[in-house]
């Protein structure tokens, strides 16, 4: 059954931008192109804008998270900008509490901090991250407690002080493919973003585990769910399909170990390709949405039935960064239409995304 407290108005929408190098650009080029959308996300209401943590790819240029995520903000007014994540097992938790501290004081009241436990890279890069020795089931809850004192307030005695950072408060959100994260984001009480946009098998058990076993904190005072959404929106679902074709292209590259730059996109590629690689593709890219307004419109309120989420983060690889802009305008559009159902209802639509 789903839980029986039904959010009072529709998701709110955010953007989680990998900050992807297209064929043929450069990493300048999609930086530039991260903070047109940026702007553009935030004329539209959105709420926030995260950056994502990897190394070592040659078609994502947000590694140096922090840094983007001072650009970003440096270049918008009112939107939250953040990490979706910051991969803590990477970092000292001083080091990161400085670093978002210092965006804090720069960007006020506008800063998220987003952690997730994966390295978000191979083992090589790992040991060139300086991550050489092994990790125990303990060292991300006690990384992520030991954020929580640095971003609070300093206490008498206190031998270690983040600075900036100390008193700032930045909000930590943790982020989770599993159910381990969402274990410990109910126990700490800390909002949850579940990685639907890669992994959504475990998205609903994932959900329920959160809210079922959440207890207050001073940060959050009731359960807090986003969710990520792979989105292309098009005028026609066709040319939604064929502007997909990079993201299938981008995803049959991760579970082939081809990763690239973002590929222009390519007529009938799905048709192009074996059954078992078809399955594939459409098992990592279950909570998708894509096609035109009026699909859209029906599969953001597929998901908000089954998931009664408190937000969409949006993932949006389009190749042309005009048309990108354009299918998170039809988003902003189809997410007026979204509307509450009556929690048995909600429940009848879980199977579609597992």
């Amino acid at each position: 059954m789903t839980e029986t407290t039904t959010p009072k108005q529709a998701p709110k929408l955010s953007m989680l931008d990998l900050v992807a190098i297209r064929e043929g650009g450069s990493v300048k080029q999609a930086l530039d192109i991260a903070l047109q959308t940026a702007q553009h996300a935030e004329r539209l209401g959105f709420t926030r804008y995260w950056l994502a943590e990897h190394h070592n790819m040659s078609g994502i240029a947000s590694s140096a998270t922090a840094v983007v995520v001072g650009h970003l903000a440096g270049g918008t007014q009112r939107i939250r900008v953040g990490s979706g994540g910051i991969m803590l097992p990477n970092h000292a938790p001083l080091v990161v509490a400085e670093a978002f501290g210092t965006l804090a004081e720069l960007y006020p009241d506008r800063i998220d901090l987003g952690l997730g436990r994966a390295p978000g890279t191979d083992r090589v890069t790992m040991r060139a991250l300086r991550r050489d020795r092994p990790e125990t089931e303990q060292d991300f809850p006690n990384d992520v407690a030991e954020l929580q004192r640095l971003l609070g307030p300093i206490h008498e005695g206190q031998a270690v002080t983040a600075m900036p950072g100390a008193n700032t408060n930045v909000p930590i959100w943790l982020l989770g493919s599993s159910l381990f994260s969402a274990q410990l984001a109910a126990q700490r009480g800390l909002p949850f973003a579940f990685a639907s946009h890669f992994a959504p098998r475990m998205l609903l058990q994932a959900i329920h585990v959160y809210r079922s076993t959440f207890q207050p904190s001073a940060q959050l005072d009731k359960p807090y769910v986003a969710i990520g959404v792979p989105l292309i929106a098009a005028p026609t679902d066709q040319e939604a399909e064929f502007l997909a074709s990079s993201t299938y292209q981008r995803v049959l590259g991760i579970l082939t170990g081809q990763r690239g730059q973002l590929p222009a996109p390519r007529e009938q590629f799905l048709a192009s390709l074996p059954a078992n690689a078809k399955a594939a593709i459409d098992d990592f890219l279950a909570a998708a949405v894509i096609g035109s307004l009026q699909t859209v419109q029906h599969g953001f309120q597929q998901l908000f039935d089954a998931t009664q989420a408190d937000e969409f983060v949006l993932v949006s690889d389009v190749f042309d960064p005009t048309l990108r802009l354009r299918s998170l305008d039809i988003a902003a559009q189809a997410i007026q239409h979204v509307r509450t159902r009556p929690s048995l209802e909600a429940a009848d639509t879980r199977s579609s995304l597992v």
